[in-house]
C-alpha cells in the first residue's frame, strides 16, 4: 500500500487523489471476518503502519485516509498526519483543497415505476474542479446501491439524463433537496454494506469510500430517509378499500382474496420501503417467484387465488398511483407470465412434507424457516416410547423438549442429560434463525458430505465449547467456523 501511495506524489487534483486513496481503501471492501472488524484489522492497521513510516508517501496516504476513511481510521489518520507534519515530512500539493469539498445540486432520474433510481450529486473544491457523484440504487434489491461512479463531465452528464427524460416518457429527472439525497444515499450504502454478497458492479469497492465521504459532505436535515410506517389499522383499511373497489369484484373467494391482499400490502409496506401501490413487472417477478415461496405459508385456497388478487390489485393500485396504462399492462403480463412458475415453485417449496406437519413447524407461516426447522424436528410424526409425537407442539418447550428426547433415546445419565441439554440450545438456534451462522454452518457440513447426526453433535460440540447456554456469540461464531469443510 505505501508502495502504490507514490503516485500520490505525481498528483496535482485533489479529486485524482480522492479516488486514487478509495481505490486503495477499496482493495478488501466486501470481505468478510467471522470475528472480527474488517476494517479495524486492514484499514486501522494500514493506517498504524503509515504512521511509522515517515516518508512523504505515507504522509500523503494518512491524509487521504483522514477525510475518506471510516470515523476510527480518520482519527487515527488525522492524528498520525500531524505528527509527521511536525517532523518536517513534506506535504503533497493537494493536501489543504481534500476535505474542503462542497456539494452544489443533486437530482434523481428514475424510471416511473420506481424500481430504481440514479442519484446525481454535484461537488467542487471551493468553486473549481466541479464533478458528479451517481449512484444507482436498486429498490427490488432491498434497496441496495448497486453502482457508484465520478463524473467530471456534469454538463454533459446532466444533459444526458435531461434528454433521456424528454425522449423517454417512462423516465423522470427531478430535483433533490441536498439532505434528502443524503438519505436516500446513506440508506442505500448501509443496505449494500449490510449484505454478505451484494450484486454490485466489479468497480464498486473501488468507489465505496469516495461515496461514503460524499454523502458525508451532502447537508444533513430533518428530510430522513425512513420509509413511512403502516398501522395495522391502515392496512387494513387499505385491503377494504381495495377489496370494494371495481376491480377486485370479479375475485371469486373473498376470504381467500382478503388474505392474499393483506400479503400484498405487508410486502409493500415492509419490504418495499412503505410503498403498497407500487406495481412493477420486477416487483411482481420477485413477489412472486422468490420472496413468496420462502417467506409465506399460503393455503390451497389462497396459492390458487394469489394471480388473480395481485393482477386486480395492479390495476387498481396503477391508477391511484396514476401509472401510465402501458405500465399497468406490462406488470399484468408479468403477472400473467409468472403464474405458472409460481405454482410450481411454491409446491416445491411448502409441500415436500405433510400438510399439517408444515402447519405446526410455521406458526408464523414463515416459509423460509422451514428447511432448518425441518432438520432440527425430523420426527414429528408417529409414536415413539409411548409418546404420540404427532401431538406435540414444537414451539411449547416441555413439548419440544419430549421431541429431542426420542433422539436420545440410546443415551443414559449424566451423558443423555448433557447432549440433551445441548440439543436444546441447538434446536433453538435453529428454530430462531439465531445466530444466522448455525444454519450456515449446518447447510456447509451437509454438503460437504457429513451425516445430520454428525452434524448436529459438531454444532453441540461447538455451543459447549462456546459456555453451552449461556454461549458467547463471538466464540460461538469461532468455533463454528473452525469445523472442518470437509470428511
Amino acid at each position: 500500500m505505501l508502495r502504490a501511495a507514490r503516485e500520490l506524489l505525481a498528483v496535482r487534483s485533489p479529486l485524482d487523489a480522492e479516488l486514487m486513496v478509495s481505490e486503495l481503501l477499496g482493495t478488501w471492501w466486501g470481505q468478510r471476518l467471522s470475528d472480527a472488524d474488517v476494517e479495524e484489522v486492514l484499514g486501522e492497521a494500514l493506517v498504524d503502519h503509515a504512521a511509522q513510516a515517515n516518508t512523504p508517501a505515507a504522509l500523503a496516504l494518512l491524509t487521504g485516509i483522514a477525510y475518506l476513511g471510516t470515523h476510527g481510521q480518520s482519527a487515527k489518520a488525522e492524528q498520525a498526519a500531524l505528527a509527521l507534519i511536525d517532523q518536517g515530512v513534506a506535504r503533497p500539493r493537494w493536501a489543504d483543497q481534500v476535505g474542503a469539498v462542497a456539494a452544489d445540486d443533486c437530482w434523481t432520474s428514475k424510471d416511473v415505476y420506481g424500481d430504481q433510481e440514479t442519484a446525481i450529486c454535484t461537488f467542487s473544491y471551493r468553486g473549481e474542479e466541479r464533478h458528479a457523484l451517481v449512484a444507482l440504487v436498486d429498490y427490488n434489491l432491498g434497496g441496495m446501491m448497486k453502482d457508484a461512479w465520478v463524473s467530471s463531465e456534469v454538463d454533459k452528464l446532466l444533459e444526458y439524463c435531461r434528454q433521456e427524460a424528454r425522449d423517454n416518457p417512462l423516465m423522470r429527472l427531478e430535483s433533490l433537496r441536498p439532505s434528502r439525497a443524503r438519505a436516500i444515499l446513506q440508506a442505500a450504502l448501509d443496505e449494500t454494506d449490510a449484505a454478505d454478497h451484494p450484486p454490485v458492479n466489479e468497480s464498486f469497492g473501488s468507489y465505496h469510500a469516495f461515496v461514503r465521504a460524499r454523502v458525508r459532505a451532502l447537508r444533513p436535515g430533518r428530510a430522513g430517509g425512513s420509509p413511512p410506517t403502516f398501522s395495522r389499522d391502515t392496512r387494513a383499511a387499505l385491503a377494504v378499500e381495495f377489496l370494494a373497489s371495481d376491480e377486485a369484484e370479479e375475485l371469486s373467494d373473498p376470504s381467500a382474496a382478503g388474505r392474499c391482499a393483506d400479503t400484498i400490502i405487508d410486502y409493500g409496506c415492509d419490504l418495499d420501503f412503505g410503498r403498497p401501490l407500487r406495481v412493477s413487472p420486477t416487483k411482481t417477478e420477485v413477489f412472486m417467484l422468490d420472496w413468496l415461496p420462502r417467506k409465506v405459508l399460503l393455503t390451497p385456497e389462497e396459492q390458487e387465488a394469489m394471480p388473480h388478487v395481485l393482477a386486480a390489485w395492479t390495476r387498481w393500485a396503477g391508477k391511484q398511483m396514476g401509472l401510465p396504462e402501458r405500465c399497468v399492462g406490462a406488470t399484468l403480463d408479468a403477472v400473467w407470465n409468472t403464474t405458472t412458475k409460481f405454482a410450481d415453485t411454491y409446491a416445491a417449496s411448502a409441500y415436500s412434507l405433510p400438510r399439517q406437519v408444515v402447519e405446526r413447524l410455521l406458526p408464523d407461516r414463515d416459509l423460509e424457516a422451514l428447511p432448518r426447522r425441518t432438520f432440527a424436528f425430523p420426527l414429528l410424526e408417529g409414536t415413539h416410547g409411548g409418546m404420540d409425537l404427532g401431538a406435540l407442539d414444537p414451539t411449547d418447550p416441555e413439548d419440544r423438549r419430549q421431541l429431542l428426547r426420542v433422539e436420545h433415546l440410546g443415551h443414559s445419565g449424566k451423558d443423555r442429560d448433557t447432549h440433551l441439554a445441548l440439543h436444546e440450545v441447538v434446536a433453538e438456534q435453529l428454530w430462531d434463525g439465531k445466530p444466522a451462522e448455525t444454519w450456515e454452518t449446518v447447510q456447509r457440513l451437509l454438503d460437504a458430505g457429513y451425516e445430520r447426526h454428525d452434524v448436529l453433535h459438531m454444532i453441540m460440540d461447538a455451543v459447549e465449547r462456546s459456555g453451552g447456554r449461556s454461549y458467547d456469540i463471538k466464540r460461538l461464531r469461532r468455533a463454528l467456523d473452525q469445523l472442518p469443510d470437509t470428511l
